[in-house]
């Protein structure tokens, strides 16, 4: 599922960013960690997949019921939403050209607030049953790292990755939780006698 969404996210920002602004040379899209040397194919947009936590506000209490034609119904939880949150990262073969970095993560930007949320011509439907769409994106908000000096001190340990600008964001997912449904008898609806 989580690499189904990876996919989503990459159709995404390839039909949209198909090079490097102002160039003819593509952008690859990374999905590795974030530090200097993982990132073979540059230019590149990495977007480093670093927290799943359930959405406790979108959380549906509710039971699905589902009629059968036999009497009885099929009784199901309905699915969990997943917040998937992003850091996404440019790279580019020179690392001192800040500007192009900059101008590539605009572009980036950009995308991301078009879309409130990812229109289903972009979605990767593998793995994806039960999936509420369209996928809501929310970006440029606070991320859920407490510290990103820690995050870069982390990464700064493999090959000397210095700090770079993040552009963070979230797409929501749906969960299917039950594996197997319950099945009830239906309670019958009393009907007067038209007479």
């Amino acid at each position: 599922m989580l690499q189904d969404l990876d996919d989503t996210l990459k159709s995404l920002l390839n039909k949209e960013i198909r090079h490097l602004p102002g160039t003819k040379t593509e952008v690859s899209i990374s999905f590795d960690t974030p530090y200097q040397g993982a990132i073979q194919e540059k230019p590149a947009i990495n977007c480093f997949l670093y927290d799943v936590r359930e959405n406790l506000e979108l959380r549906d209490r509710s039971w699905l019921v589902e009629r059968q034609s036999n009497g009885k119904a099929l009784k199901k939880r309905p699915p969990a939403r997943v917040d998937c949150s992003y850091l996404i990262t440019a790279w580019l073969e020179d690392e001192k050209d800040i500007q192009a970095e900059h101008q590539l993560l605009g572009e980036v930007m950009k995308v991301l607030l078009r879309h409130r949320q990812i229109p289903e011509t972009y979605v990767v439907e593998n793995d994806f049953e039960g999936q509420k769409f369209p996928l809501r994106l929310i970006s440029l908000r606070p991320s859920n790292l407490q510290s990103f000096g820690e995050f870069w001190q982390a990464m700064g340990g493999k090959d000397g990755t210095k700090p770079k600008v993040v552009l963070h964001c979230t797409i929501t997912i749906s969960v299917p939780v039950d594996e197997a449904v319950t099945e009830v008898g239906l309670v019958g609806v009393y009907q007067p006698n038209s007479q």
